[in-house]
């Protein structure tokens, strides 16, 4: 059962990965396209059988605004828009003829298509954790592998700073570094600032556990052989110490990418992160937050879920299922 589960989970994982990778041709429209009669229009239905009970080709209704001022639709059956698969480089759409987006996800608050910006919007926040975990991993394995084989003097400086960096409250600390730095920034500015900041003060999680092994392994005899045959630092700690930490860099990555995931929707939410009209997970749910809108309108918590699934299949697939590590640090 827990093998079913990990496939389960690193087939979710690659799915959505493979989704952000290829939303420019998945997204049926731009993320920024505004649809302005489509105001908070619900999911379309897309159907296979009409009216009259006759099988046809995938197709979609029309929504018809019922009511303005509630924001109500109802679907216009009297005509049947297919389905049309490989146009203008999207995979699916709808023919210029119909004079209606495709919403399968329906719309938000400006109109536009809720599919096109939760697939926009995960190369954004999958983009951002994945670099900020690479960059945590890398600084991590090179503050670690250096105190653990130099030892000493070098061993309490470095791990010092990796325990000042350690005893800050994380979310808050980035939360409080962002907004001291300019609230307006542009979003290729943004993607980077986020993926730096993050990478900061998610190192020491890594550095310690890699000190420890480098530190563990320095007195092995392996090591020792290798000294005696005149390996120098470097090539000790590159090619025979290092590569004991594998199993722990590993772990250490799948706990960071969901906490790292969750990071950038909490910075986006709070205003901090990444705006109009830049699609990401953490901007869309901050457009879903009114309680009054999520009433009524709960198709706009799909980012909600999409982040759910992710740190789902990521702990399921890690063998992480609690909130340990640099996980539950990131999000204390």
């Amino acid at each position: 059962m827990e093998r079913v589960t990990q496939m389960l989970g690193a087939g979710l994982l690659l799915a959505v990965l493979g989704a952000a990778f290829a939303a420019p041709w998945l997204a049926p429209h731009a993320g920024e396209a505004q649809f302005r009669d489509y105001l908070y229009a619900p999911p379309m239905r897309v159907r296979i059988v009409d009216v009259e009970g006759q099988w046809r080709a995938p197709f979609v209704h029309r929504w018809r605004l019922a009511d303005r001022v509630m924001r109500t639709f109802e679907e216009d059956r009297s005509e049947r828009y297919p389905l049309r698969w490989f146009v203008r480089g999207r995979l699916v759409g709808l023919d210029a003829a119909a004079g209606q987006p495709l919403l399968l996800l329906g719309g938000d608050g400006l109109g536009r298509d809720l599919v096109s910006r939760l697939l926009l919007g995960a190369r954004t926040t999958l983009g951002v954790a994945l670099l900020a975990a690479i960059g945590a991993v890398l600084l991590g394995v090179v503050v670690g592998g250096l105190a653990g084989y130099a030892g000493g003097a070098v061993d309490e400086m470095l791990m010092r700073l990796a325990d000042l960096v350690l005893v800050l409250p994380t979310i808050y600390a980035v939360l409080a570094l962002r907004a001291v730095l300019p609230a307006v920034l542009s979003t290729a500015t943004l993607f980077w600032l986020l993926v730096g900041l993050l990478a900061l003060v998610a190192w020491p999680y890594v550095a310690r556990g890699v000190r420890a092994i480098v530190a563990a392994e320095r007195g092995r005899e392996y090591t020792l052989a290798a000294v005696a045959v005149g390996a120098g630092p470097i090539r000790i700690l590159v090619t025979h110490l290092l590569p004991a930490t594998r199993g722990f860099l590993t772990v250490q990555a799948t706990l960071l990418l969901p906490a790292f995931i969750l990071a950038e929707a909490t910075l986006s939410y709070v205003g901090l992160g990444f705006a109009q009209p830049a699609a990401s997970w953490g901007a869309m749910l901050r457009d879903a937050s009114n309680i009054n809108t999520i009433a009524d309108f709960p198709w706009l918590l799909s980012p909600a879920a999409a982040i759910i699934v992710v740190v789902f299949s990521v702990n399921v697939v890690s063998g992480a299922g609690g909130r340990g590590g640099a996980l539950g640090a990131l999000t204390r």
